[in-house]
């Protein structure tokens, strides 16, 4: 690549670094292995392979379709899923794939609404989901910050959605799969559960599982389950045929092979004892985490986590989301900027931060760090509100040598 593009590889080996030396608390962000990197870089790039296994439409198919197989079983058996599909480009397109396998245009649909903890694509009106189909909100309780089941199970009465969402992108508490299955049966509606924020701690049994609850289960193959930037769509036997005409031909053409392979790695990867205890972490050091903020004073939505992800409300902190997210990142913590439930500030400029632990944990930090992460972020957005930029650079060097200490895997760093 040097010699090819000497302007890429300077900026992926930049990227390189700034992913060993920050401490990087995006919860969506994480670390693969090495072996589930090398895949993605394999000459499984170069073939196309649209259809299924033993129905594609290009001849020379003889190592792509057992790569699939391989992949979809997996799945099946990590899950206890009776089917799987690996092909969505993304989560968004899975879920795209859902929509048009489930519902038609002009159909009402339910998802939680964005600034609740929601995803775009759970029908919310900047997106195609909510522009398409008739999309119908729910959210959290202003008091607990936790979903009100009695609301959801009121409004889809009322509106008898086609296709009900549950789970989403700033969700700190667990998803009671059960509840809303109940609801989704008493409507006659499709129940999707997106878990792609939590995917790997269900593998790992530290989250309900939403299988033998949901029709149908969307998720990303990165996040929590340590993946390449893909996704899956898992279903019993009935909707399977739906699903796969909806992923192909419906909404894409040929898979990503080097994709497949690599979320085939991943998923035997999250089969082992080690990726169990890998969540386990995650799911503790989170919670410590989200203790050492409160006893700082902080604001928490839900007043806490049941898994990963911890959304901060700073409105008590006199500083909003985006500047201290800003200078989070300059002294080397990187987390993002995010609405919080009945935030008053605009989407871009929110009230909150949000944070997480699948990629310290995957580092080897455990509860033991997380006093000093919280007192760095403590030390960095005080500084905010009073103007001292010293604080940053001291900070910065203090992450550095604790990230020297604990180098990530998979990234080809001394």
């Amino acid at each position: 690549m040097a010699a090819a593009d000497p302007e890429i590889a300077r900026l992926v080996r930049a990227e390189e670094r700034l992913q060993a030396e920050t401490l990087r608390l995006i919860p969506s962000e994480n670390y693969v292995s090495a072996a589930v990197l090398a895949a993605t870089g394999t000459v499984l790039t170069n073939k196309y392979s649209e259809g299924y296994p033993g129905r594609r439409y290009y001849e020379g198919q003889q190592n792509i379709d057992p790569i699939e197989e391989l992949a979809r079983d997996r799945a099946r058996a990590l899950f206890r899923a009776e089917h799987a599909n690996v092909q969505p480009y993304s989560g968004s397109p899975a879920n795209l794939a859902l929509y048009l396998a489930f519902a038609k245009p002009g159909d009402t649909v339910m998802g939680m609404s964005l600034p609740m903890g929601g995803h775009l694509t759970h029908g919310w009106e900047v997106s195609a989901t909510g522009r398409w189909f008739r999309p119908v909100s729910y959210g959290v309780r202003r008091e607990t910050g936790r979903v009100d089941m009695d609301e959801v199970r009121s409004a889809a009465l009322f509106h008898r959605p086609k296709l009900i969402f549950c789970g989403g992108t700033a969700v700190p508490r667990t998803v009671d799969f059960a509840a809303f299955a109940s609801i989704a049966e008493e409507v006659g509606a499709v129940l999707v559960a997106d878990i792609s924020h939590i995917a790997g701690l269900v593998a790992a049994g530290v989250h309900p599982s939403p299988v033998g609850h949901a029709d149908v289960v969307s998720t990303t193959t990165h996040k929590t389950l340590r993946g390449p930037r893909g996704a899956m769509i898992l279903c019993g036997a009935e909707h399977a045929k739906a699903v796969d005409h909806a992923v192909f031909p419906g909404l894409q053409g040929g898979p990503h092979n080097h994709t497949t392979a690599a979320i085939a790695v991943a998923l035997r990867e999250a089969s082992g004892e080690d990726f169990r205890a890998y969540a386990r972490a995650v799911v503790r050091n989170a919670a410590r985490l989200a203790d050492e903020l409160l006893a700082r004073g902080y604001d928490l939505a839900s007043g806490g986590t049941d898994n990963h992800l911890i959304l901060v409300d700073l409105t008590g902190r006199g500083v909003a989301g985006k500047p201290a997210a800003k200078a989070l990142d300059r002294a080397g913590i990187v987390v993002n900027h995010n609405t919080v439930p009945y935030d008053t500030r605009r989407p871009f400029d929110p009230s909150g931060i949000r944070i997480g632990t699948p990629a310290l944990t995957s580092r080897g930090l455990t509860e033991e760090h997380m006093p000093q992460v919280a007192a760095w972020i403590d030390r960095v957005v005080e500084s905010v509100r009073t103007g001292n930029d010293l604080v940053e650079h001291q900070v910065r060097a203090e992450v550095a040598e604790l990230m020297a200490a604990y180098p990530a895997p998979g990234l080809p760093v001394d």
